[in-house]
This record gives C-alpha cells, sequence and structure tokens, in this order.
C-alpha cells in the first residue's frame, strides 16, 4: 500500500495510490481518520477497510501527475534524525565512526512534500543535500527489543535532509539543530510504501541527483546501525508513537566533501530516488 496525504481544500486529506491515481479517503469515506496519522493510530483494521474504501468504483480520485501532496505524514509528533549512520560517509566528513547512533531532531515547520521547494534562507550560504532513507513508525513502543522492531514499522518513504553547513558547523561546540531545521528543510514523499512492500529496508538503492547530475549513489546495505538497532536505540529513551518519523542518515557524495564543495543555489531540481519507494522531487527557490 502507498499511502499520501493530498492538498485540499478542506486542508490535508489521507490517500491511497491506486496506478495512476490517488484516492482521497475522507472524501470517498468520512468515517475513516482523515490524516495519515490518525489511519496510523487506528491500527491496522482501520488500514485494510481504507484499502478497501479505495476500491469501490465511485471513488474520489485525483490523478497523480497534477495532485498536490504533503509530506505523507504531514502532522508527525517527533522527527528524529541520524549523523553519520553510513561508514564512508563519516570518513568523507572527518569524523571517527560512530559507536552508538548520533541523534538530532527537525522540527514540522521543516516538512514539505514532492514538488514543494526547498527555501534556501537569505541567512545561509552553504546549503547542502542529504538523501535519506525514511521510516514511518506505526505502533506505540517504549523499550522495543531489536528482534520485535520491525513490528513497530509501518513503512518507508524517500527523504532529503537539506543541511545548512555554515550553521551547523558555526562555533567551537556546533549547532546541528541549527542547521538542520530551517523551514523547508525536510522534504519526505511522495508516498509512504508500507512495510509488506519493503522485504528488506537494508537492500536498497539510494541515489540522489540534481538538475540530474548523480552526485549520490549508494545503498542502504551500508547503513551502521540499521532500522531495528535505530528503534531500539531511540525507544530507550522515548516513546516512539505511530506517524513519528526517523531519518535515518545519508550515504556518501555531500556537497561539503567535494572539492570544490556543491552547495545548492536558486534553480536546481533535486531529486532523491531509492528502489521500491519513488522518486522525491524539489526544486530549489531563494528565499524572499
Amino acid at each position: 500500500m502507498r499511502l499520501a496525504t493530498l492538498h485540499t481544500a478542506s486542508g490535508p486529506h489521507a490517500a491511497i495510490r491506486v496506478g495512476d491515481h490517488y484516492v482521497d479517503l475522507p472524501a470517498t469515506d468520512p468515517t475513516l481518520p482523515s490524516t495519515v496519522r490518525g489511519m496510523l493510530d487506528a491500527g491496522p483494521v482501520v488500514l485494510q477497510r481504507a484499502k478497501q474504501v479505495a476500491e469501490r468504483p465511485q471513488a474520489w480520485r485525483v490523478p497523480a501527475a497534477t495532485a498536490n501532496l504533503h509530506a505523507p505524514v504531514h502532522d508527525p509528533a517527533k522527527i528524529i534524525c541520524l549523523g553519520l549512520n553510513y561508514r564512508d560517509h563519516a570518513i568523507e566528513a572527518g569524523q571517527a565512526i560512530p559507536t552508538e547512533p548520533i541523534l538530532f531532531s527537525k522540527f514540522t515547520t521543516s516538512l514539505i512534500g514532492h514538488g514543494e521547494s526547498i527555501v534556501l534562507p537569505k541567512v545561509a550560504a552553504k546549503v547542502d543535500y542529504e538523501a535519506e532513507l525514511v521510516v514511518i513508525v506505526g505502533k506505540k513502543g517504549r523499550h522495543i527489543p531489536s528482534d520485535k522492531a520491525l513490528e513497530y514499522v509501518a513503512g518507508y518513504a524517500v527523504g532529503h535532509d537539506v543541511s545548512a553547513r555554515d550553521w551547523q558547523f558555526k562555533g567551537e561546540a556546533k549547532q546541528w539543530l541549527s542547521g538542520k531545521t530551517f523551514d523547508t528543510f525536510a522534504p519526505i514523499g511522495p508516498e509512504l510504501v508500507t512495510s509488506d512492500e519493503v522485504p528488506d529496508p537494508h537492500a536498497l538503492g539510494i541515489r540522489l541527483r540534481i538538475n540530474g547530475q548523480t552526485l549520490q549513489d549508494s545503498s542502504t546495505s551500508q547503513l551502521i546501525f540499521g532500522v531495528p538497532e535505530m528503534i531500539a536505540y531511540i525507544s530507550q529513551i522515548l516513546t516512539l508513537e505511530p506517524g513519528d518519523v526517523i531519518f535515518t542518515g545519508t550515504p556518501p557524495g555531500v556537497g561539503a566533501a567535494r572539492k570544490p564543495p556543491v552547495w545548492l543555489k536558486p534553480g536546481d531540481v533535486v531529486e532523491v530516488e531509492i528502489d521500491r519507494l519513488g522518486t522525491l522531487r524539489n526544486p530549489c527557490v531563494a528565499e524572499v
């Protein structure tokens, strides 16, 4: 199942991709939760009913080619991110290989969907790109053992951890949060692909292109900490809830490590592609 969130005149609506259309679920059946987060919170029985609703001949359909999308979960309670989670990326960044996950966070104001614009801030001159696999939590849990962790995953999405390096590495203490959570710096999409359609999240090709040029090309097999380890570690600290978003880290090839460096600029179009999940595309514009 491929879940999405549509921009509609009455607000964000949960949708399911069916062929070349999205079915607007609350417009088709108002008894369903209106949001993807609400559907995940309601559990698998409601998700199965939503799938049946999407198959109705009279379902409210929106062509995928013209749909305006939010991030698949537009209102997560938490956006948790891992840093330096690919060995080669840690090396290119001149950092030690982590012995436990490095965590930071983003805020919901940084979320945008497929097709929406990444706004390059007036105050940042070194805005970088990072292709990432995103994990969406499916049920509530705390102190989750790693051998049970995948049971708590609703699905996966394509993500882009946009990063202002001149803010992230400002001063001796560094400020990862400052550099990572500018408005629009967390594109996710187009869809949440449920975990039953992704047999192994650690065997997915991941690529990033700017204006058609490939700058990152790797595989999630290179993750230092896999999805079960991430969930087990994070859930020691906080309660994971349906709809929570986890950015899992980026492979090598980021702009800051290139000679000369490559920074995002107005007019660039960034595409992040992950096998089985699709392609997330966002243009870059200058802040006005």
